[in-house]
């Protein structure tokens, strides 16, 4: 039971838009699907891990997103100090993933060694792949590195025990889920692997991506390291929120994700 961990999603931000921007090809239907942006903490007996570190007030404004919260007061709400966070786990270097630079000054951060490379090599030539990506987030993390703040994973690592990356790219290049061991089994943090539950449960990719074929193969991957297609959660589904157990009384936009999901729930 100590290598057993509750794991949190915490929304901090929201964007409006419709089903066809979040599908190649588009959606046949193009009504609104909007997306929520999450941070998610995960919490052992002995070690606390965030995963991801979302956007502040000047990017939400620059990119037209809504911040709802900033992430330390999601955090703080579920009792995590932010300046006590030794673990930090980046999915990939995205705007909306890489963010609050100043946030955990104790942290260290850990992120895919192709991710890296990728947000700071020939590939950032092409506005298309550069566009997700924001200059001051990797400058950042290089500063980090050159504090020796940052640790770098080559496909799958053990983080901790029952706590796991895994290299899945597709979105980005080099994109990292992660699979936890919780009360109701193997759960995968799939971040931006899958934003949306429809885009691996039907097999349609999301339209912002390095490699489709890693982004098919990505969902296969998910399937396999959870112990169900229910234990798969999504990066910026709503649906999350509906799905699951609120984490604090009168609060709807913190769940808890280690516990089953709600009978009935759409």
């Amino acid at each position: 039971m100590d290598d057993l961990y509750e794991v949190y999603a915490i929304r901090y931000g929201h964007h409006d838009r419709n089903a066809a921007a979040n599908f190649i090809g588009g959606d046949p239907h193009d009504g609104p699907m909007p997306l929520d942006y999450f941070v998610w903490a995960i919490l052992g007996k002995s070690r606390t891990f965030v995963f991801d570190t979302g956007f502040d007030a000047k990017v939400a404004d620059r990119r037209q997103r809504n911040l709802l919260r900033p992430v330390g007061e999601g955090l703080k709400m579920i009792g995590i100090d932010p300046d006590k966070v030794v673990d930090v786990i980046i999915s990939h270097m995205h705007f909306d993933h890489a963010g609050n630079h100043e946030l955990f000054p104790k942290a260290r951060y850990h992120v895919q060694d192709v991710e890296m490379a990728y947000c700071t090599g020939r590939c950032m030539c092409h506005n298309y792949l550069r566009h997700p990506f924001d200059y001051e987030d990797v400058a950042s993390m290089i500063g980090k590195l050159y504090a020796g703040r940052v640790t770098f994973h080559d496909g799958v690592s053990e983080v901790a025990p029952n706590l796991t990356v895994h290299r899945v790219g597709g979105h980005s290049k080099g994109l990292q889920v992660i699979r936890v061991k919780t009360q109701r089994g193997w759960v995968v943090l799939g971040s931006d692997a899958s934003h949306f539950y429809a885009n691996f449960e039907q097999n349609r990719p999301f339209p912002v991506l390095e490699s489709a074929t890693d982004m098919l193969d990505g969902y296969a991957t998910m399937k396999k390291l959870a112990s169900t297609p229910n234990h798969i959660i999504p990066g910026h589904d709503p649906l999350v929120l509906a799905r699951y157990p609120a984490a604090l009384a009168g609060v709807d936009d913190i769940v808890r994700l280690d516990l089953d999901p709600i009978p009935g729930a759409p």
